[in-house]
C-alpha cells in the first residue's frame, strides 16, 4: 500500500488560505496601530506636550499590552475567539477617535493603555487560531509570513502619516477604521475557531535560576523596543524632519527588523548562542551611540536606523530561544508567558527613559538610551560566558523567529523538534 503524503508547500497553501482572514485583520490591525502610535508622537508636541509628558502617554500603550497578555486569554476561554477579536478591535478603533476628541495627556494616557490592553488579546487570537492550524512540517513557514504581516504592516502604516496633513482630525479617523475593519476578514473566515485554554505560567523565579541572560534580554529587548518606536517620532521632529522623512525614520528602523532575522537564526544554530546574542546586542549598542553623532538630516542617520532595527529586533527571538534551550522541552508555552512578562515590564518603562535623556541631554539621548541598554545587555552576556559554562551547540535546540512584541500563544507555533541531550545543564 502506498501512503501519499501531501508536500510541504500544499499544504502551507492550504493553511494560508484557511487562514486568509487572520492574515488580512492582522494587516490591518498593524496599519492602523502603527499610523496611530507614530501620529501621536507628532501631536503630542503640536499639543504642547513636554518630552517627559509624551513619554509617559506613550508607555500606558506597553502597560496596557502588559496587563492583557494575562487577562484576555480569560476572557477568550470563556466567550470564543470570535467575539473577544470583534469587542477587543471595537474597543481599540473607539480609543483611536477618543484621542482625538479629547486633548489631554491624561485622557490619551488612559486611551494608550486601552489599546494596548485590546492589541494583546488580539494577538492572542491570532496567534492560538494559526497555532491550531499548522503542523510540523509548515510551522517554519507560517512564522515566517507572520513576521512578514506584522513587521511589514507596521513599517507600511508609517507611509500613512503622509496621506493627510498630521494637524487635522483625517489620520486618526483612517486609524480608527483600518482598526474597525479588522473585524470583517475574521468574521467572514471559514476556518473553524480553536479550542483555546488560558496558558499555565512556569514561576519567573525557575527561569531565572534555568536562563537569567535570556531574562536580562527580555527586558531590556522590551525596554528599547518601547524607547525604539514610542519616542522615534518625538526625536525625529525634535530634530526638525518633515513628515515624510519621519515616516521614513521610523519605516526605516521596523523594516530592518525583518532583513536579519533568519540569518541570524541560523547563525545562532551552529554557534553558541550566548555568543551571538553576546556579538550581536554589542554591535546594536556601538550602531546606537553611531547616531547620536551623525548629522539628523543626511542620508547617514537613515542608514544607521535601518542597521539598529536589523540588530535590536531580532534580541526577542534570540533571547527567547535561549531561554528555551535550558528548560524541558514541554515547558515552551510556560516559558514564553514568563517572556512576554518581563518584556512587558521593561517595555513600560522605556518611553519615559528615552524621554527623560531627551530632555537631559537633548534629543541625541534618544539615541544614547539605546546603546545604554544594548551595553549593559553585552556586558552581562560577557560575564555569564566567562562565570558559567554553556550548553554544547548540538543540544541547542532550532531557532524560532518571533517578532517583538507578541502574545505567549505564539509560543505554539514555534515548538522545537529538536530535543536536548540529557536532562541535566549546566545554567546560562
Amino acid at each position: 500500500m502506498i501512503i501519499r503524503t501531501e508536500p510541504a508547500s500544499q499544504s502551507t497553501s492550504r493553511i494560508m488560505i484557511a487562514t486568509w482572514g487572520l492574515f488580512l485583520s492582522l494587516l490591518l490591525l498593524m496599519l492602523g496601530n502603527g499610523l496611530l502610535a507614530s501620529l501621536l508622537g507628532l501631536r503630542s508636541g503640536l499639543a504642547g506636550f513636554s518630552t517627559n509628558v509624551t513619554g509617559v502617554v506613550m508607555s500606558g500603550y506597553y502597560l496596557g499590552f502588559l496587563l492583557g497578555a494575562f487577562i484576555a486569554p480569560k476572557f477568550v476561554e470563556r466567550v470564543g475567539h470570535v467575539r473577544v477579536y470583534a469587542a477587543l478591535a471595537s474597543t481599540a478603533s473607539v480609543s483611536a477617535l477618543v484621542h482625538l476628541a479629547f486633548i489631554n495627556p491624561t485622557l490619551w494616557f488612559a486611551m494608550r493603555f486601552v489599546t494596548g490592553f485590546a492589541l494583546a488579546g488580539l494577538y492572542i487570537v491570532a496567534e492560538s487560531w494559526l497555532a491550531s492550524e499548522a503542523t510540523p512540517s509548515t510551522r517554519g513557514r507560517i512564522l515566517g509570513a507572520y513576521m512578514v504581516v506584522m513587521m511589514g504592516g507596521y513599517a507600511l502604516s508609517q507611509a500613512l502619516l503622509t496621506v493627510s496633513d498630521v494637524t487635522g482630525f483625517t489620520l486618526f479617523v483612517l486609524a480608527s477604521i483600518l482598526v474597525s475593519f479588522a473585524v470583517v476578514p475574521v468574521s467572514l473566515s471559514a476556518s473553524p475557531t480553536p479550542d483555546f485554554s488560558a496558558p499555565t505560567k512556569l514561576p519567573t523565579r525557575a527561569i531565572w535560576d534555568s536562563a537569567p541572560l535570556g531574562v536580562v534580554t527580555g527586558i531590556a529587548s522590551g525596554l528599547a523596543a518601547a524607547a525604539f518606536l514610542g519616542m522615534g517620532t518625538v526625536y525625529a521632529s525634535s530634530v526638525g524632519m518633515s513628515v515624510d522623512r519621519v515616516a521614513l525614520f521610523v519605516g526605516l528602523g521596523v523594516s530592518g527588523s525583518v532583513v536579519l532575522q533568519w540569518p541570524i537564526g541560523a547563525i545562532s544554530d551552529r554557534f553558541p548562542r550566548r555568543r551571538v546574542l553576546l556579538t550581536l546586542t554589542t554591535v546594536a549598542s556601538l550602531v546606537a551611540f553611531a547616531g547620536s553623532a551623525v548629522d539628523p538630516a543626511g542620508a547617514l542617520l537613515l542608514a544607521v536606523v535601518f542597521l539598529y532595527g536589523a540588530l535590536a529586533f531580532p534580541l526577542y527571538s534570540v533571547g527567547l530561544n535561549h531561554i528555551n534551550d535550558y528548560i524541558p522541552p514541554g515547558a515552551a508555552m510556560s516559558a514564553s508567558v514568563v517572556f512576554v512578562f518581563v518584556n512587558g515590564l521593561g517595555a513600560v518603562a522605556g518611553a519615559p527613559i528615552a524621554a527623560t535623556a531627551m530632555t537631559e541631554l537633548g534629543p541625541h539621548g534618544y539615541f544614547w538610551v539605546l546603546g545604554v541598554i544594548h551595553g549593559a545587555v553585552g556586558i552581562y552576556a560577557a560575564v555569564r560566558i566567562v562565570v558559567r559554562e554553556g550548553i554544547p551547540v548540538k543540544a541547542q535546540r532550532s531557532f524560532t523567529m518571533l517578532p517583538a512584541r507578541t502574545g505567549s500563544a505564539l509560543a505554539l507555533l514555534g515548538r522545537r523538534r529538536r530535543p536536548p541531550n540529557g536532562d541535566t545543564k549546566p545554567r546560562s
